[in-house]
């Protein structure tokens, strides 16, 4: 195994602040959790957590595949995660107080319906694949994972969403009060933003 723990260590703290960013997800959790309880909102946890170890598992496969095949290109993908990270964070704070849209397909009743809802709003969704391919390089030398890496990075991938996203759902009153009120939501996103910045500064410099 090549991963190194400052290397884990700030993957981890990439999705985290990346989970802490509002969005239709959290309004699911929270209305599925306030219509039908801590068990419902399972199915959904799972389905989101699987997208993302499956995009991650994809962009660090095919990611690879790239730079082996065309050599020099991991210093350009590396800067790509720091364009990535940096043109988020910007975009975050631009926009810190526009609303959140809820997506009611995302609160359907049932546990199919909650698991597939979750796994939907990870895989219908371009800029998740985007995003782990743009970050992806900027942590790890993709030419020299080893299958406990790749095993490693997935498990990252999908234990930061369902970890994130249970804590969420067990303090969701709290949580509905952060995300109706439009002042706490704007202070929200200008905090992930500059740690998104933030990020991308750490990634350039080392």
């Amino acid at each position: 195994m090549t991963l190194t723990l400052a290397q884990a260590a700030l993957y981890t703290g990439a999705l985290f602040v990346l989970f802490l960013t509002p969005g239709p997800v959290w309004l699911a959790l929270m209305a599925r959790t306030l219509a039908h309880g801590m068990g419902a909102v399972l199915p959904l946890i799972l389905g989101v957590a699987l997208g993302d170890m499956a995009w991650s598992l994809l962009a660090v496969l095919g990611l690879s595949w790239v730079v082996q095949t065309y050599g020099g290109l991991m210093v350009l993908l590396r800067w790509l995660a720091v364009a990535v990270f940096a043109l988020m964070g910007v975009m975050l704070i631009r926009h810190a107080e526009k609303g959140i849209e809820a997506d009611s397909r995302l609160n359907r009743p049932g546990h199919w319906a909650g698991f597939f809802a979750g796994l939907a709003a990870i895989l219908a969704n371009p800029k998740a694949i985007l995003f782990y391919m743009g970050m992806l390089p900027g942590f790890f030398d993709l030419t020299a994972l080893t299958a406990a890496d790749i095993a490693a990075i997935a498990g990252i991938s999908m234990g930061v969403p369902i970890i994130g996203n249970l804590v969420f759902a067990s303090f969701v009153d709290r949580a509905r009060r952060l995300i109706s009120s439009p002042g706490a939501l704007a202070t929200t996103n200008r905090i992930a933003g500059g740690l998104l910045i933030l990020v991308a500064v750490i990634i350039a410099l080392t």
